[in-house]
């Protein structure tokens, strides 16, 4: 039985073709062919999420040159590679071509709600089994439309589509702990777009307003704004009025340092800003110069992460130094997530007792139980039936020593088999 929309945003398939982005996944002769549909934004504001995945998957290519041996019989693996242009719309189109024209038996999709979203609605609406992965789960999962009487015990579950990460009840706590360890007023400053994460992270029910108030944390949130806003007066001026000592929210990149320039220049300096998306990516903290130094954000995988890949066998530390000798730039975090997302895709295809059958791949995706570069994914534990959780913990931008500014490990109340390396400074 086909599953309901997400609020209606089920992009018509069979759109033009995209190129692919990114090199062929691995060929061998034997029992047939496995095609892998992988979308990511790999241009536009959100690029930098998808900056590691040529690197990824050249390695992930190399672990199947020899294809996949499944049931005694070998297959031959294809990895088709689509650009979602971080386009909600063009994430849908591409999403739908993969299905209809190219016929993927798995897909899988990374980097936030925008990309995700479309992509497992496409899925889910063809039926094509799809793992999902580096969007908090719930702008991901609460747009499902739900049974009458509403309510989240009453949201209706994904048949095909299955996504692992952390969720915003994971990242308040690590950015509320984050804010208990220096003294402050406790005001905070919201930034939050109006877009798939800013309107989940900024909702009364699900979001940082209930928890922040329950914390005893004061939120101003002067609401919703378009993404590549170019005046930050507004919010400025709000957070200057309710004196906040602290800026949480989730930004693209080019926004922030939009906002973080302007709040300078017009003498407002909080002593904590932590935010997600955009203080993600060494590129856009150096892009910010000095004022880069000591903003705060979450950190979901690292090379301190004390975990390995059950793809190569690579610690986290081994496969960050991997990525810094072969592209010559800095680890950044997708590395690790868009590598297990591939991790999770062969060993549920080696599970499958028919991999020509869909349902087949689905309920193997299902009975994961994995360790992988970025911990342990299993569906069976919650906190919904479609929804892994993975580990987080809270990290600062320092002055370097390799380079200009490197992202610390400075509290893992969280997760406290990931260590620190350092304690959280004020701005």
């Amino acid at each position: 039985m086909r599953s309901q929309k997400r609020r209606g945003l089920v992009i018509a398939a069979g759109a033009a073709a995209a190129s692919a982005a990114l090199p062929l996944g691995a060929l061998a002769q034997g029992a047939g062919k496995i095609k892998i549909g992988y979308v990511s934004p790999q241009t536009g504001p959100l690029a930098p999420f998808g900056e590691a995945d040529r690197f990824v998957l050249a390695g992930v290519n190399a672990a199947l040159k020899n294809g996949l041996t499944i049931g005694g019989k070998k297959y031959a693996v294809e990895i088709l590679v689509r650009d979602s242009q971080s386009n909600p719309n063009r994430a849908g189109e591409v999403a739908g071509e993969l299905i209809l024209k190219e016929k993927v038996d798995l897909m899988v999709v990374a980097s936030t709600p925008e990309t995700t979203n479309p992509v497992s609605d496409q899925s889910e609406l063809n039926e094509v089994p799809c793992i999902s992965t580096v969007a908090p789960w719930q702008p991901w999962y609460i747009g499902r439309q739900k049974n009458p009487g509403g309510g989240p015990p009453a949201w209706v579950p994904f048949q095909w589509t299955y996504h692992f990460f952390w969720g915003l009840e994971d990242i308040i706590a690590v950015f509320t702990n984050l804010w208990k360890s220096l003294p402050t007023n406790k005001s905070v400053g919201g930034l939050f777009p109006n877009d798939g994460d800013g309107n989940a992270w900024g909702d009364k029910v699900v979001g940082f307003p209930p928890v922040l108030d329950k914390a005893g944390f004061k939120l101003t949130d002067p609401g919703r704004y378009q993404n590549l806003t170019q005046d930050f007066s507004a919010q400025i001026a709000a957070f200057k009025k309710a004196n906040a000592e602290i800026v949480t929210g989730v930004v693209i990149p080019p926004d922030f340092k939009t906002f973080w320039t302007q709040a300078a220049q017009q003498g407002f300096k909080p002593k904590i800003v932590s935010v997600g998306k955009a203080l993600l990516f060494p590129p856009s903290i150096e892009a910010l110069g000095e004022l880069g130094d000591g903003l705060s954000t979450e950190v979901w995988w690292s090379p301190h992460h004390p975990f390995q890949s059950s793809l190569t066998g690579a610690s986290a530390q081994a496969f960050a130094a991997d990525y810094e000798k072969a592209t010559g730039k800095q680890w950044t975090q997708p590395i690790g997530f868009v590598h297990a997302l591939f991790e999770v895709a062969v060993d549920a295809l080696k599970r499958a007792k028919d991999p020509a059958k869909k349902a087949a791949i689905r309920d193997a995706i299902v009975a994961t139980k994995l360790n992988t570069i970025v911990g342990p994914i299993s569906w069976a534990s919650g906190p919904v039936k479609n929804v892994a959780k993975t580990p987080l913990v809270g990290g600062q931008w320092v002055k370097g020593k390799k380079y200009k500014y490197e992202l610390v490990i400075v509290n893992n109340e969280t997760a406290k088999n990931i260590p620190t390396q350092a304690k959280l400074k004020p701005m």
